[in-house]
This record gives C-alpha cells, sequence and structure tokens, in this order.
C-alpha cells in the first residue's frame, strides 16, 4: 500500500486534479503527483515510464527520479520533511537534481485541447449523465474562499465556433440530449448568449436538446440568457451568493450586490423557472450571527419575487461549512470549531423553520471537521489516514458510513490534535506543508489579499483593471490583457470611471480586529 514497499512489479500510482495542491497527507501511498493541466504532461510521463521500460524496468528509484524531472510533476519520495511541533520547519530535496519548488503545468491554448473527442457512454444511470463541454479554464473573480479559482488562473477561453463544433458531434456521437458548458463560472464566457442560442435553436435538436449552466454567477445571468434556456426543457438553476451579506461577501471576494440577486431571480422566474437552489458558506472570516441570519432573508426575498410569476416557487438553500484551502488568501484562516458551525447550521434551521417555499439543506459539520484535517494536514496524516481505513472507515465520504470518532481516535493514537490541524490561525512566518509546490501565485499576493479581506476590502476582476501582479500570467509566459468591452452587467463591477483607474469597490464599515495569531 505504501509507495517505499513497492518494487519493480508493482504499478505506479499517480493522482491529479485539485486535491493534489496539497498532496502531503497522500505522500506515504501515492508515487507521484500531478499539479496543473494534464493534457500534455501526461504524454511525458509515458514517454517516461517507456524509457524506463526500455532500459530494463528494474530500478523503482531511477522511473521516480526520471518522472521527478518532467514540469509539473512532484514525486514525495524525492523530498525529505523536518518537522517543529504541530508546524513543518522546512521541505528539502533529496537529491541536487531535483527541484525545490514544483512549478504547476497551465496550457496556454485550449483550442489546441479540444477534448474529449469520443467519450464513453455508460451503459446505466450515472451522476451528471450528459454532455460535458468546457467553455472555458481559469477565473480572476478573486473570490478569496475559493481554491479552483486561484490555482486555475488565468483565464483562458475556448473558441466559441469550437464550442459550438464540440456540442454538435458530442451529441451526435452520445445521443444525449441534454448538454452542460462547463467552466467555473460559465456565464461569463463572453459569447456565451449565442452559443446557447445556437445549440438550443440547431434544427438537428429539433429542439428537443436542454442546456446546463453550472455555477451562475448572478451578476452576469441576464433574461436574454434566460429566454435562451427555456426554449428547450427547464432544469433547475442554481446560484451561489456564497454569505448572506454584503459586509462578508466584501471579506471574501464575491462581489455580488442584493441588487444583483434579486435581478437574477426575477429573470429566471420571469422566464418560467418555479425553483431554484442558492449555495452559501458558513464559518468564514469575521462572520457574525447578523451575516448567518442574512442568508435566511435573502431567501425569503426570492420567494417573494417568486410569488409574483408563480403559485408556489420554490428556493433550496444549501449550506456547506467553510474549510480553508491551499493557495488562498484564507489559507492562514484558522477554521470554525465543530461546535461553533453545528451552532450556526442551528441558528438557520430554527430561523427558517417556518418558511413556506424554503427548503433548508446544510452539510454535517462532523463531516466538514474532517475536510479540514486533510485540506491542510501534512505527511504526518499518512498514517492517521491508514489508522482510520484499518479501524474500518471505508467510504467515509458517505453519510452512511461516516464516522468521526474513527479519526479523532486516529489523531490521539498518533500524538496528533484537531486544534492543531484545523482550528489555530497560521502565521505570515509559518512554512505550510505545500510551500515547495506553486500554483503561479506569489505568496506574498496571497498574504495581502488576506489582509485585504480583514480589513473588508473587495477586488475587482483583473481583466477590468490593471495587473494585480498575482503571478499567474506573468509566470507563465501569459500576457495579461485588460479586457476593452464594459464588465458583463451587475452592480458589482462599479462604474466605467472606477474601472478605468483599477479602483476597489467602495468600502464603508470599518475594519475587524485581526484574528490572533495572523500578525
Amino acid at each position: 500500500m505504501r509507495s517505499a514497499d513497492r518494487g519493480p512489479g508493482h504499478p505506479l500510482v499517480g493522482a491529479g486534479g485539485h486535491c493534489t495542491y496539497n498532496p502531503e497527507p497522500l505522500a506515504d501511498f501515492v508515487d507521484f503527483f500531478v499539479l496543473g493541466d494534464g493534457e500534455e504532461v501526461v504524454g511525458e510521463i509515458t514517454d517516461v515510464v517507456s524509457a524506463w521500460k526500455a532500459a530494463g524496468g528494474d530500478d523503482r528509484t531511477a522511473v521516480l527520479r526520471a518522472a521527478g524531472t518532467v514540469a509539473g510533476v512532484y514525486v514525495p519520495s524525492l523530498y525529505d520533511v523536518a518537522y517543529a511541533g504541530p508546524e513543518v520547519a522546512a521541505v528539502t530535496p533529496r537529491y541536487p537534481s531535483v527541484a525545490e519548488r514544483v512549478e504547476k503545468r497551465t496550457i496556454a491554448d485550449l483550442a489546441a485541447w479540444p477534448y474529449p473527442k469520443s467519450q464513453l457512454v455508460p451503459l446505466t444511470e450515472v451522476v451528471h449523465d450528459r454532455l460535458n463541454v468546457e467553455v472555458f479554464r481559469g477565473c480572476t473573480r478573486g473570490c478569496r474562499f475559493c481554491q479552483a479559482g486561484m490555482i486555475t488562473r488565468p483565464v483562458r477561453e475556448r473558441p466559441a465556433d469550437q464550442v459550438r463544433q464540440m456540442v454538435a458531434d458530442g451529441l451526435r456521437r452520445t445521443g444525449y440530449d441534454e448538454v452542460t458548458l462547463t467552466s467555473l463560472s460559465t456565464a461569463d464566457f463572453s459569447g456565451i448568449g449565442d452559443v446557447v442560442a445556437d445549440v438550443v435553436g440547431d434544427p438537428a435538436n429539433c429542439g428537443q436538446v436542454s442546456v446546463s449552466l453550472p455555477s451562475l454567477r448572478v451578476d452576469a445571468f441576464t433574461v436574454g440568457i434566460a429566454t435562451e434556456l427555456q426554449n428547450a426543457r427547464r432544469t433547475g438553476l442554481t446560484f451561489a451568493p456564497e454569505a448572506g451579506s454584503w459586509r462578508l461577501r466584501q471579506v471574501i471576494n464575491k462581489l455580488i450586490r442584493e441588487e444583483d440577486l434579486y435581478g437574477a431571480v426575477e429573470s429566471a422566474y420571469s422566464q418560467g423557472w418555479r425553483r431554484m437552489k442558492l449555495y452559501f458558506l458558513t464559518g468564514l472570516p469575521t462572520e457574525t450571527d447578523e451575516d448567518t441570519l442574512g442568508i435566511a432573508r435573502l431567501a425569503r426575498h426570492c420567494v417573494e419575487i417568486g410569488r409574483k410569476y408563480h403559485k408556489n416557487p420554490s428556493v433550496t438553500v444549501s449550506v456547506g461549512g467553510f474549510v480553508p484551502k491551499p493557495f488562498t488568501p484564507f489559507q492562514w484562516f484558522g477554521q470554525n470549531t465543530l461546535a461553533e458551525l453545528t451552532r450556526k447550521m442551528h441558528l438557520l434551521r430554527d430561523e427558517l423553520r417556518r418558511d413556506r417555499g424554503v427548503q433548508f439543506k446544510w452539510h454535517d459539520p462532523k463531516a466538514t471537521t474532517v475536510e479540514g484535517i486533510v485540506s491542510r494536514g501534512d505527511r504526518r496524516l499518512g498514517a492517521v489516514i491508514e489508522d482510520v481505513w484499518r479501524h474500518g472507515g471505508t467510504f467515509q465520504e458517505w453519510t452512511e458510513h461516516f464516522d468521526l470518532d474513527l479519526w479523532l481516535d486516529a489523531l490521539d493514537r498518533h500524538a496528533m490534535t484537531v486544534e492543531d490541524l484545523v482550528y489555530r490561525h497560521r502565521t505570515e512566518e509559518e512554512v505550510l506543508p505545500w510551500d515547495h509546490l506553486s500554483a503561479g501565485l506569489h505568496k506574498d499576493f496571497l498574504w495581502q489579499d488576506w489582509r485585504d479581506a480583514l480589513a473588508e476590502v473587495g477586488l475587482e476582476d483583473c481583466r477590468w483593471t490593471p495587473c494585480y501582479d498575482c503571478g499567474a500570467c506573468t509566470g507563465y509566459g501569459i500576457e495579461h490583457v485588460v479586457a476593452s468591452a464594459v464588465p458583463p452587467a451587475g452592480g458589482s463591477q462599479g462604474t466605467g470611471q472606477d474601472l478605468a483607474r483599477g479602483g476597489e469597490v467602495p468600502v464603508t464599515l470599518s475594519p475587524r480586529p485581526v484574528p490572533a495569531g495572523v500578525g
């Protein structure tokens, strides 16, 4: 099971994706990790393995050292880790040829990768049983809680004509009657209105193809988009305001005003939708009970808007506990305790108990606590994960199998605590378990963004402003381009004069005190 125990006859175990930006908890079990875009690097790894096999394939260390020379590939066994109490003291390469810091891979031109060309179609019904077409990659909205938005920078759009062709080819090859245009914020795609209209209106689809737009930004959702979507079968709409008050949305840099949300909701209800879902987080930095209860107030008003158009409109409020993630400005924040998250969920539950038309769902705070353990844990956590498994902890992501006590007992046996791993604030000087890896962002940029969060200062999308020097463009030879067009509709974008001078969103409230331990 452990990488150190495998010989030449065992398979090489690799992993990729967003969770690998802190691979340390799984470093004992996975031979190599890939950071960033995988389209190019998978071929390069294949070349390394092929050459190793051609040379006899009898020295496992040799192939791992060769894989470690591939840009974007991190091999944990090539690094030594030293500790100082609950913190990491240093991570150092074991060999001179090993990079001190592994940089992520970035595909600059998505047009060169129209993937997949022929996808597998399951024989059984599965989750997301539909055609998925990626329209762009990356996000520069700068939501401070969002790891995906930070690590996938910069924004790279797929040409609209290529999107249309991928949809047409994919529907023909698979037989699906639903297509999802995927990205971190699909409504921000430059040609989204025309693309949706072309897909829905394509005579080849006979009006039977529905289009889904996941992760909709409420300040980019317009009546025009709603009108096009309603021409096909209506599915539920999901919006993600994330926080219940404008003050807290400035803290997390989700610069959506209430009028943005209500305008998007009215656009949807007016075009025939009867139900929608709103996503929120609780346990965010500086959050108060007033912020939490603001979630209920927003949901109630959305239902009131719906009643202007329908007899029984429905709004589902889905709330999750916030877990700080690596390579975000909140990576230094001490996560809310289990007791505090539970209290906030119950506060909302009681507030919404009598509201007709509002359904409240929440993520188990106990599971959120374990997510916090593995989110920012170091390499020592591998022994804990193995311990949980050996004591019956399989399928821990399934509600009916999850058991928090398995994790707490395993931590205790390995002299580790939830307080050290999850609840404590990190300092600027602390060596983070992932500091020897790079998501393309300058650490001082993230720290300053954390300070701006505590001061309730919002930053505009850098597509509409001069460069903030986060490192995502310049570090990978991609030129930062300020958009020449007017920003998408929505009050959060400010005035043209504000954008021309690169101004920040106005802040009217006084900064909150800095939490203990963050400088």
